[in-house]
């Protein structure tokens, strides 16, 4: 698994005003977010992330063993930026289910969108995860996605 790891982070570059679609799995592909509760926490912790300037969120699609995270970085790094989301929703999710340890598997795959590239595309095939998923039939019946054109 460490080999995959390092595949992952060969050539990546964090480009601060580029648009970056980020994907992260729980550890062992676990469906944690199945709980209500635990999705909330992600959730608010996506929202957090606003508060220090360090990225635009766009839009994000939270499924039941993995987030899909369509992001502006501003400025840092990626792999600071998901890190920073990873631990503190791990803290909060352990500290809701009296839990401990690792809530993510390490790393995370990175898309650089191209100049040519339609974001909102992009962000619609995101936020229809769920709908591709068979986990509902109507996206406003999943409640744990946003973007910013809404």
């Amino acid at each position: 698994m460490r080999y995959q790891g390092r595949n992952l982070r060969r050539g990546r570059v964090s480009e601060p005003g580029r648009i970056y679609l980020l994907t992260t799995v729980t550890r062992n592909r676990k469906p944690l977010f199945t709980k209500w509760s635990a999705g909330c926490l992600v959730a608010w912790e996506i929202y957090a992330m606003r508060d220090g300037h360090s990225l635009e969120t766009l839009a994000w699609v939270l499924m039941p063993d993995h987030l899909h995270w369509l992001v502006q970085l501003q400025s840092g790094t990626l792999e600071q930026q998901v890190r920073r989301l990873k631990s503190r929703s791990a803290i909060a999710v352990n500290a809701l289910t009296r839990g401990s340890g690792q809530l993510w598997q390490k790393g995370f795959h990175d898309h650089a969108l191209r100049r040519e590239e339609d974001v909102r595309t992009v962000a619609r095939y995101v936020i229809a995860n769920p709908l591709r998923a068979g986990l509902v039939e109507k996206l406003g019946d999943y409640p744990f996605w946003d973007a910013i054109w809404l």
